[in-house]
């Protein structure tokens, strides 16, 4: 994997009746800036508006040039769909998604119009798309399948050259990794992530990403069988050795994200904020 570019450029036309327009909101975990996705020419779909910056709002109206019908959430982090509910005041457009869950870290202002749900399908005479519930970053995630292209718009669930944060209790690890194997035996001829540029070799990059978590789980297992008691703070220099320190803060999130899972399948125990080894017939497993 490349490290997430840098830059992209303000507004790309990626084939006929889709466009990317860039939000102005980079930084360490939003690279370049959040992308938001336009669908066709004379009705419009806007996949995920961004954050409430009136300026992106306005350019997202400029560029459509023609009556927005839809607005849809990926899922309701601040980056993704804050914007909106503004977006919808200013065109009058139906909002589509999953309801912003309970906790932190979440868009509350986002209440969809009409909850869009796995396999629901939006269709105009210029395109189709099709939604794909993905939770794990998100429980409320979706990727969306645009039918003509076979192109799968995947919000924060792949993004371009690095991997995201699972954060529990709403970010789920077996659910993450059950969602990209779902996306990989789906086909796609490339993903429009949130976040970085047009990944056109799908099923390598997946399969990086599954490969890549997997190997950190059977750090934090060597992590927790060589200090059975450890809280996650104190995993976290031996898991994430590669990681700068001031990362971590968010690889403890997805620590703990591997942590619940192990506990989950029965590999370790849980007692408080400590996270023991398991024993089976004498065995340390």
């Amino acid at each position: 994997m490349t490290a997430m570019p840098r830059t992209l450029p303000k507004l790309t036309e990626l084939r006929s009746g889709v466009r990317r327009l860039l939000a102005p909101n980079p930084s360490m975990m939003t690279g370049p800036g959040t992308n938001t996705y336009l669908f066709g020419e004379r009705e419009i779909a806007v996949l995920d508006p961004g954050p409430l910056l009136v300026g992106h709002l306005e350019k997202i109206v400029e560029i459509a040039a023609a009556p927005i019908r839809w607005i849809i959430a990926t899922h309701t982090h601040p980056d993704h769909s804050p914007g909106a509910a503004q977006l919808a005041s200013m065109t009058g457009a139906e909002l589509l998604g999953m309801p912003a869950p309970d906790g932190d870290h979440q868009d509350l202002t986002f209440r969809p119009t009409r909850q869009l749900g796995d396999g629901d399908i939006l269709r105009t005479p210029e395109f189709e798309l099709e939604a794909i519930h993905t939770p794990g970053h998100a429980s409320n995630h979706l990727c969306i399948l645009h039918r003509a292209s076979n192109w799968i718009f995947t919000g924060d669930h792949i993004i371009d050259g690095s991997t995201v944060v699972i954060n529990p209790p709403d970010g789920n690890m077996k659910a993450y990794l059950e969602s990209l194997a779902r996306v990989r035996d789906l086909q796609p001829a490339a993903l429009l992530p949130g976040h970085g540029d047009k990944i056109t070799d799908p099923e390598r990059v997946i399969d990086w990403i599954i490969a890549h978590r997997l190997a950190r789980e059977e750090k934090v297992l060597a992590a927790v069988l060589a200090a059975s008691g450890s809280t996650v703070t104190e995993l976290v220099p031996a898991v994430y050795a590669d990681v700068p320190q001031s990362l971590y803060p968010w690889a403890e999130r997805s620590l703990l994200a591997h942590l619940i899972k192990l506990a989950e399948d029965g590999t370790i125990l849980n007692q408080g904020e400590r996270w023991l080894a398991a024993k089976k017939s004498g065995t340390v497993t």
